[in-house]
């Protein structure tokens, strides 16, 4: 598709529309003679989108505009000023958008213009394919899971391809067969939804690449490409348009590609994808654009929606409520996907993910390689973000460079975070074992209930002497949120739970407190410690999300809620938000033994580490009872006996998760 210019066939009127929009929007601005201190990546789609759209229309003009900023580009000695010239992202796209733009117009254009831009892409080539060789082990070159090796592998292959250059294109194919083999078989990605954004487009372009030069089909080869949709369209918040800003997120909107929604639709035969690539190109295209303020942003990937779309694919909304992506350990949740819905993603896993984090320790260990670059993923394991009514009601911190679990809805130990956290790369160098993880996951079937519980005691300094910490979350079928966390140490501990939110919460009497967004409110209720000093204040957290443009920096004000025990070897904190402008009644549930939140048809009962629930009307040796929301039969988590009303429902000799009854 790509090197050809060959679209699936079926009319596109739609997709043309965006082409020619996109081929002509950068006719009043004047290309760079000199290299700005910014990022040039927009350069290569300037001028690859234009020619395309005369290959597509014929029109003389977009051969005139693509020509303009191909001499731009190729008359700047280097690409890329700030950080890494000619070896990183800078270089990685406009190898890309160039290396199309010369195999779709190259005969049409002068002569003189034709030989400086093969000139140049060769010499770029070469100092990229040079870098890669020489850097293997390190950085980009050998960083599976990154998105600066995706891009810049595929720029160099497609080059490759163009200018006849083998020995580039063997070695980004072979990078890119370890790649699909690395990533997560659930199709997620632990630098987040903004840089899956970026950086999963480039896989696809690779694989396009590679099918049609070679005629080597790899798009199923590992899970992950074929289940990556999945994995975004969970991270949607209600409304389609944001996002939850797990990893690094420099904002809520950009986190759409309607080109690569195309592709995964064509390949795979996901509707959803096909509807949501539609809904992106149709409405919220210039939304984000415009919004976002991120460069190059979602416009140019025109082409890739013009070559991608597949019209005999059906398009259908998406309905699915509930998933678990089990190598990030993350946990979605929503009540639907109507505007004023509510969500919760929870998450806990080991830096960049179960899968590569072995896998990285494998090659150091084994090669001496530094394979696993996870600067974009967060110290957050055990924190959750929250979105309903239209508004984040429980937020992210989004994007930071010293990354810290203060920031995040997590909890601290004496006013610790994790372990060598307060730095870009939080898992750099740190021990194996330091690791987190979520245990008894149960999905309800749609709209039903949701639960998981996050082990992240070893995130901590080992000289705090954490045994445990573990947080039990339990989304219910009308969308209100328990969480439980029991903590123990070796040592009398001060214990601190944090909430963030975008406003500042307002105490209620009777010690509950308000998150109010807009016209979106929850009632945050706090059954345990009864005793904890609460203080509300501001925190701050800056970024510089692009190095390539070191000026640049983003800041973002957090409203931070925290409840701190006094001294004590272990602490509870039970805690219902109950999200809504009339949320109605939560009380806490009297147990002999575990902990129990009673909502107006919604019980939560809990006891994730002795598993013994004791209530006037329960008796179960389980980690969870969860009842009403709508369904008379019980689910349970992890329980291998249930009583209720004095009438034995479950009795069985391992533990069991689900449905009884």
């Amino acid at each position: 598709m790509l090197l050809s210019a060959t679209p699936p066939p079926g009319p596109r009127p739609a997709q043309r529309a965006r082409l020619y929009a996109e081929a002509v929007r950068h006719r009043g601005l004047t290309p760079p003679r000199t290299h700005p201190l910014a990022s040039v990546t927009w350069l290569g789609p300037a001028a690859s989108n234009p020619a395309l759209a005369h290959r597509v229309g014929g029109d003389p003009a977009h051969l005139a505009e693509s020509a303009r900023w191909i001499e731009a580009a190729a008359r700047l000695p280097h690409w890329g000023r700030a950080h890494m010239p000619d070896h990183d992202l800078d270089a990685g796209w406009l190898l890309h958008h160039l290396s199309l733009a010369l195999r779709w117009i190259g005969d049409e254009l002068p002569e003189e213009t034709r030989a400086l831009l093969r000139y140049k892409l060769l010499l770029q080539g070469r100092r990229m394919y040079e870098f890669a060789v020489a850097s293997e082990g390190g950085w980009w070159s050998s960083s599976y899971w990154q998105n600066h090796n995706w891009i810049c592998h595929a720029g160099l292959a497609t080059a490759g391809y163009v200018l006849g250059k083998e020995e580039w294109t063997e070695r980004a194919r072979d990078n890119l067969g370890t790649v699909l083999d690395l990533l997560p078989d659930d199709g997620s990605h632990a630098e987040g939804v903004v840089y899956w954004r970026y950086g999963v487009p480039f896989l696809a372009a690779h694989l396009d690449l590679l099918q049609e030069a070679e005629g080597i089909d790899w798009w199923e080869r590992g899970g992950f490409l074929s289940r990556t949709f999945r994995y975004r369209m969970h991270q949607l918040a209600p409304g389609f348009a944001f996002n939850v800003d797990h990893g690094d997120c420099h904002d809520r909107r950009s986190g759409h590609s309607a080109g690569l929604y195309y592709r995964l639709a064509a390949r795979y035969g996901i509707p959803e994808a096909q509807w949501l690539g539609d809904l992106v190109s149709d409405e919220l295209l210039w939304q984000e654009a415009e919004h976002s303020g991120v460069r190059p942003g979602i416009l140019p990937e025109a082409y890739l929606e013009y070559l991608w779309y597949d019209p005999s694919v059906p398009a259908e909304r998406p309905t699915e409520t509930r998933a678990f992506f089990p190598d990030l350990g993350l946990l979605a949740a929503r009540t639907g996907w109507e505007d004023d819905a509510t969500l919760v993603s929870f998450k806990a896993s080991p830096g960049g993910g179960h899968k590569a984090w072995e896998a990285s320790a494998k090659h150091r260990a084994e090669r001496g390689w530094d394979t696993l670059d996870q600067g974009h993923h967060h110290p957050d394991s055990g924190s959750f973000v929250l979105v309903s009514q239209g508004a984040f009601l429980a937020v992210d911190e989004g994007y930071s460079n010293r990354k810290r679990a203060a920031h995040h809805n997590l909890l601290l130990v004496d006013g610790q975070g994790y372990a060598d956290e307060d730095r870009y790369h939080v898992y750099r160098d740190i021990p194996h074992d330091r690791q987190a993880r979520q245990r008894d996951v149960l999905l309800a079937p749609d709209r039903g209930w949701a639960h998981a519980t996050a082990e992240i005691a070893a995130m901590y300094d080992p000289a705090l002497g954490v045994r445990r910490l573990d947080r039990t979350l339990v989304f219910t079928p009308a969308g209100r949120l328990v969480l439980l966390d029991l903590a123990e140490a070796g040592a009398e501990r001060e214990w601190t739970f944090l909430l963030q939110t975008d406003r500042p919460t307002e105490p209620l009497p009777g010690g509950d407190r308000l998150i109010r967004s807009g016209t979106a409110r929850a009632l945050v209720r706090r059954f345990a410690p009864l005793d904890a000093r609460v203080v509300a204040e501001t925190t701050e957290v800056e970024a510089n999300p692009t190095s390539s443009t070191p000026e640049l920096r983003l800041t973002r004000t957090l409203h931070t809620l925290r409840a701190t025990t006094g001294p004590s070897a272990g602490a509870a904190f039970l805690t219902a938000i109950v999200p809504g402008a009339e949320p109605g009644p939560a009380e806490r549930v009297g147990c002999e033994r575990g902990w129990g939140v009673s909502f107006d048809t919604e019980t939560v009962l809990l006891s994730p580490v002795d598993r013994r629930i004791r209530t006037a009307g329960v008796s179960a040796d389980a980690a969870a009872v969860l009842l009403g929301g709508g369904d008379p039969a019980p689910y349970v988590v992890a329980a291998t006996r249930l009583e209720r009303d004095g009438r034995v429902l479950l009795d069985v000799p391992e533990p069991y998760t689900g449905r009884v009854g």
